[in-house]
């Protein structure tokens, strides 16, 4: 993981599915675990999706607060 995709995630949009167009950090846990189990997909997109997989299951969507303010304030 680097610094940015912590940033990325508020702000790439999921490109297909039920959830098109809401940014990876909005994804549901239960879409997220669905991946988990089906497979990610394939490059940054997957990368990106795993990583809020990650964040979503140990309980560290806080890590995202300040990025959120940030973005609000801008």
């Amino acid at each position: 993981m680097k610094p940015e995709d912590l940033e990325r995630l508020l702000t790439v949009e999921m490109p297909f599915g039920k959830y098109k167009g809401r940014v990876i950090a909005d994804l549901p846990g239960n879409y997220l675990n669905w991946f988990a189990r089906e497979g990610f997909p394939h490059g940054d997109l997957g990368r990106l999706i795993a990583l809020m997989h990650e964040i979503d299951h140990n309980g560290l969507e806080e890590l995202l607060t300040p990025l959120r303010r940030l973005k609000a304030s801008r």
